[in-house]
């Protein structure tokens, strides 16, 4: 049986059609078997084949004998599984011609969805913030470390829900569990680095993202409240959860693994008790954190309230912008008329003043900021307290004179001291001379 660590050092001949020689036409022939297994069409002939190679131009000088050697090519790197074709065989001769049909090998399988996923995803991120993938998760914690009281039992004995549960359904319970973390973890990233790369951050200094910029605002806080309202309830789950009883669920888990009946290379019990074990301990640190690290939640959480303060900066600079460029001509004929029906200039100097703001005065600027939100006035943020210094030249700050306090008790003090560590350090050099 080979081991997992030899696995790693094996060549993966399987992948050679993706980049070596003539890899268009390998992987036209091995992406037209993967269709048809999609479409529970297993075998296919060598004819059908070669009859949906010659629709595409880039085969029109394609051989039947070309394929043969490609087909050839492909069974020698372990993508496609030949099976000799006897049930229409009438003579000795057609059974000696060895009529093959091809099957397309698991690994082949794994490895087109895998392209065809890339290809659908192209350049950018992809991902998520799915709120109730938290609700789930943690649904299925509870479904995993619930007790259940009995008023016959022992208030000191718990009696877990697990234990009632057979192999098959402990086994869903957790595969139900670590999938929604996965998924947790994998959506999350991918979309907040969808949301910090060049495209989209070019995408925000455009007029064009104001109209989403609501709806994206909303989706983040949203995302934010639920992990919020969910996540310290996991963390409690987490911390609370007795280690003997993980150790139970881990043994049921790889017990009914085992009891799976596998044709091909089967891991062993221990080697499933420490997959199980890593999977627990990758949901712990991810909420609970590592090593005296932060953990990937509060990651997660401080990336979250970035990226809306950032949203909300690009929203105001795109705001301002536009209402630099905006026409104010039928604002100015609205102002004159109001100033033209005026027949005192004392009332025209108030309204210019309630307009245009008081001439001649001084502006005082303090760099404080509380929120980063643009809708809060300048009424509900805190007063800043400034010191305002006179600007002459014969200003000078008033210093208040103080009297000469004498130090010299404790510098002789000091000094004693220096002197009888001398004395002391001089002693036990004599005694070990």
């Amino acid at each position: 049986m080979i081991s997992l660590e030899e696995n790693l050092y094996r060549p993966i001949s399987e992948v050679t059609y993706l980049t070596t020689d003539n890899a268009w036409r390998y992987r036209a022939i091995l992406r037209y078997f993967y269709q048809q297994h999609e479409r529970l069409r297993h075998y296919l002939f060598p004819e059908e084949v070669y009859e949906y190679l010659k629709q595409n131009p880039y085969f029109e000088d394609y051989s039947e004998e070309k394929l043969q050697q490609d087909l050839n090519q492909l069974v020698e790197w372990k993508n496609l599984i030949p099976r000799q074709d006897t049930g229409k065989v009438t003579t000795i001769e057609e059974f000696k011609k060895k009529k093959f049909r091809y099957q397309c090998t698991p690994y082949t399988v794994e490895i087109e969805r895998m392209v065809l996923g890339l290809e659908r995803m192209g350049d950018s991120f992809g991902g998520s913030l799915e709120r109730s993938l938290f609700e789930r998760l943690l649904d299925s914690l509870m479904k995993l470390t619930s007790v259940e009281n009995s008023p016959f039992r022992d208030k000191k004995e718990q009696s877990y829900r697990i234990d009632r549960l057979t192999g098959e359904e402990a086994n869903q319970i957790w595969e139900e569990m670590y999938d929604h973390f996965r998924k947790l973890v994998e959506n999350a990233t991918d979309y907040l680095a969808h949301l910090e790369s060049e495209k989209v951050e070019e995408m925000m200094m455009t007029e064009a993202f104001l109209v989403y910029k609501d709806s994206l605002t909303e989706y983040l806080r949203n995302f934010m409240t639920s992990l919020q309202r969910t996540s310290l309830k996991i963390e409690t789950i987490l911390l609370e959860t007795p280690d003997d009883l993980i150790e139970r669920v881990i043994d049921r888990v790889a017990d009914y693994q085992m009891s799976i009946p596998r044709l091909t290379v089967q891991q062993s019990l221990d080697e499933w008790k420490v997959k199980f074990k890593e999977q627990w301990k990758s949901i712990k640190g991810w909420f609970l954190g590592r090593d005296r690290v932060d953990s990937e939640l509060i990651y997660l959480q401080n990336k979250t309230n970035e990226t809306i303060r950032k949203i909300t900066r690009f929203a105001q600079r795109l705001g301002e912008r536009h209402h630099n460029f905006r026409s104010r001509r039928k604002d100015y004929l609205h102002l004159a008329e109001w100033f033209s029906k005026l027949e005192d200039v004392k009332e025209a100097h108030e309204l210019s003043a309630c307009v245009f703001g008081v001439f001649h005065t001084r502006h005082i600027y303090a760099e404080t900021k509380a929120t980063e939100d643009i809708y809060t006035e300048i009424w509900d943020h805190p007063p800043t307290v400034l010191t305002i210094k006179p600007r002459i030249r014969n200003y000078r700050e008033k210093i208040r004179t103080g009297a000469v306090i004498s130090r010299e008790q404790e510098k002789q003090a000091m000094l004693q001291e220096y002197l009888r560590e001398r004395e002391a350090e001089r002693q036990l050099v004599e005694e070990m001379i």
